[in-house]
This record gives C-alpha cells, sequence and structure tokens, in this order.
C-alpha cells in the first residue's frame, strides 16, 4: 500500500488570549494549527476484526476515516420514551427476533433491561445496546467502524464486552473496526490486525483464545437472589427450598444458580429454578458453564437433571450442545389433566401462557462436585 500523508489543520482567531499564552510559552502564534502523520499501513488481504489504537490526539480518527469506507461512530440515537427494542431500525427485515439476537450476542441478555428506554440503562447497558446497533447492521455495510471503543465503561465491562463483541462479528461475514486508547482490550477482542498509532505501526495476529476465566462456585444462602434478581426475566421470587449457588470471579460475584427437586411419583429428578449471569459478564458463556458444571453435580446422585426455559440464548445453546439433550422443544405447554395437578408436577403459571423449551442434562457426572455440594453421589 502507497504511503499515507495525515494533515490536519483548523483556523484559529489570533486574540488577546491566545498572544499573551503563546507568549508566556515562548510559542509561535499561528492561526492554522495542523498535526502531520505519515504511515505505510500494510493490512492482510483477508480480515474480520481491527483495532486501531493509541493515546488520545495520534490520529486515530483521521485515520481510520482515511482507511475505511464509512464514518467512524460511538454512539446512536435512541428515543426517549419507548423502550430499547424500539431503538432498531423499522425496516421489514428487522424482526423481535433479529433484535434480541443482535443484543444477546453482544452479551446483552438480560430482558428486563430491554423493555427500558437507553436513557435509564447504566453505562455498560449502554455501551452493550451500542454494540448491539453495530452489529445488527453489519450485513448493511462493509466495515462498520466503532470509535471511542470501551472508553466510558470500566475496564472489566470492556473487556468481557470484547470478547463478546469479537464472537459476534465472526458469525457473520463483515469487517469490524475498533478505535481506542486503551490497549487492556487486544487479548479479549482477537483482532486479526492492530494499528499502534501514533508510530502507524501495523501488527498481524494469530487468531488465539481469549484469557481464561476462572470461577469459583459454592453453596450460598438464598439471601444472595436479591442481588440478581432484578436481572431475571422471570419472577423476581426465589423458592425457599431451592438449592443456591454463586460464582465468583477474582473475588466478584458474577452469576447465580438455584435447583429444585422434583418429587414427581414415577420419574422424579432435579429441575432448574434460576440462573442468571450479571449485565457487566454477560457475553462470554459464564451463565452456561455455571449451569453446565452444577447440572454434572446433580447428575451424578442418579437423578435426571431437567431445564425449562424461554431465554432464546440459552435455547439456542442448547440446542447445539452435546451436553443437553431437547426433551421438548420451543412450545407452549399443554395444560395438564385433572389428575394430573398436583403441587409439584404441574407447569408453572408463569410458563403456560409463552414459549419454553425443556432440557436434560446429558453430560459426563461430576461426583467431586456432588460431594463438594454435600450430596451423595450414585
Amino acid at each position: 500500500m502507497p504511503a499515507i500523508n495525515i494533515v490536519v489543520e483548523c483556523e484559529v482567531e489570533r486574540t488577546v488570549r491566545l498572544r499573551q499564552v503563546a507568549s508566556m510559552f515562548d510559542m509561535e502564534p499561528t492561526t492554522t494549527p495542523s498535526e502531520r502523520w505519515t504511515f505505510n499501513i500494510d493490512l492482510p488481504e483477508e480480515w474480520q476484526i481491527g483495532l486501531i489504537v493509541g493515546p488520545s490526539g495520534s490520529g486515530k480518527t483521521t485515520l481510520a476515516e482515511l482507511l475505511f469506507s464509512n464514518d467512524p461512530t460511538d454512539q446512536y440515537e435512541w428515543p426517549d420514551k419507548r423502550c430499547l427494542l424500539d431503538g432498531f431500525d423499522s425496516e421489514p427485515s428487522t424482526t423481535i427476533k433479529s433484535i434480541t439476537q443482535a443484543l444477546s450476542s453482544v452479551g446483552f441478555s438480560s430482558p428486563p433491561s430491554w423493555l427500558k428506554p437507553y436513557h435509564v440503562l447504566s453505562q455498560g447497558e449502554q455501551f452493550r445496546a451500542n454494540l448491539a446497533r453495530a452489529i445488527h447492521g453489519l450485513p448493511k455495510r462493509p466495515q462498520t467502524v466503532i470509535d471511542e471503543f470501551t472508553s466510558t465503561v470500566d475496564r472489566t465491562v470492556a473487556r468481557i464486552g470484547s470478547s463478546a463483541v469479537s464472537k459476534a462479528v465472526r458469525r457473520t461475514s463483515s469487517q469490524f473496526v475498533a478505535i481506542t486508547c486503551h490497549s487492556d482490550v487486544e487479548d479479549w477482542l482477537q483482532p486479526d490486525w492492530v494499528i499502534e498509532m501514533p508510530t502507524g505501526k501495523v501488527t498481524t495476529r494469530r487468531l488465539v483464545r481469549r484469557p481464561s476465566i476462572d470461577l469459583d462456585i459454592r453453596r450460598c444462602h438464598h439471601s444472595r437472589w436479591s442481588t440478581y434478581s432484578k436481572h431475571h426475566y422471570l419472577s423476581a421470587t426465589i423458592a425457599r427450598a431451592a438449592h443456591c449457588y454463586e460464582a465468583t470471579w477474582g473475588g466478584q460475584p458474577v452469576a447465580f444458580a438455584s435447583v429444585l427437586y422434583f418429587p414427581h411419583p414415577k420419574s422424579p429428578g432435579w429441575r432448574e429454578h434460576r440462573t442468571v449471569c450479571l449485565p457487566d459478564y454477560q457475553g462470554v458463556g459464564i451463565g452456561m458453564a455455571l449451569s453446565n458444571y452444577i447440572a454434572s453435580a446433580y447428575s451424578a446422585t442418579g437423578l435426571p437433571y431437567r431445564s425449562v426455559t424461554t431465554h432464546p440464548a440459552m435455547i439456542g445453546y442448547r440446542k447445539q450442545s452435546p451436553l443437553w439433550a431437547t426433551i421438548r422443544k420451543p412450545s407452549t405447554p399443554r395444560p395438564l389433566h385433572r389428575k394430573q395437578r398436583g403441587s409439584y408436577n404441574r407447569m408453572p403459571q408463569s410458563a403456560m401462557n409463552r414459549l419454553t423449551a425443556t432440557h436434560q442434562f446429558t453430560g459426563t457426572p461430576n461426583p467431586a462436585a456432588c460431594k463438594i455440594f454435600g450430596m451423595e453421589p450414585k
């Protein structure tokens, strides 16, 4: 690629204050300040994710404007009095399924937050919402360039969000470029190339695994549910008889799961009661990993472990996972016969009016985890 010469100039009126400060610091009081860069940028022919990183004022955005086909953006317009879902375009191809898939793909898997206006969301949720808009629009443009990537969120949210975006982009055939002054996202975004500013040095990367997330999963009191309840799509209540578990990462709470015994007269077993991951940690599979670990522990008792869910991300994962078998595809459960309506074996009333799917864990039982959780493996 030929050399790229960037010259940025602007006009400044020569005021008294300008002359005073220029004199104080022995500077020439120019009325046309400018910055100049010259680079030899040679990007790989085939790529999907790129990263331009460097300090403020180093020419990142200007370079991106020259290299790519659309203007970098760091914000979208959202309606003030409508829910987040109504902020997506209204074209016929935009279905509620495509919107919820875009939100889930960037780790924003909290239906209660989907029903709120954008301006009341946390900064982390707003960051994910803007990324979802970008992901949703990927098929409509050759490249998507996001400026100030992760600049408004804390670094944990930035890293987790970057990993979620990487997975979402690589499911498409489009290209995505992030512009940021934070180099800590590189290992999580897993770009195919990195441009370091202001030097313009280009580094191509092999696709490597992101840093590991080591969870500590322990039994907890049901009162811990209060930390997670508002992020779950069902009732905020939890059965007092449930066995409750909390996952932490680096000492910070990240996810919660609970289990109920299902005393069916012919086929007793265990039922997943609640599983929820805090919004800042969604998008990298923490909730799924917690659910799988709990299921492997309880299946070691010799009783089946089942789950009834309506969440599209969890249904989609389990449909492809070798650890789960689909016993009932997404459907509206049929009302039970009057003789079947016991207090334990009937479907929760909240599930009778929505699509749900039932899955059973078929992975390898974990006797060691079973003992740790205070149960006797078979």
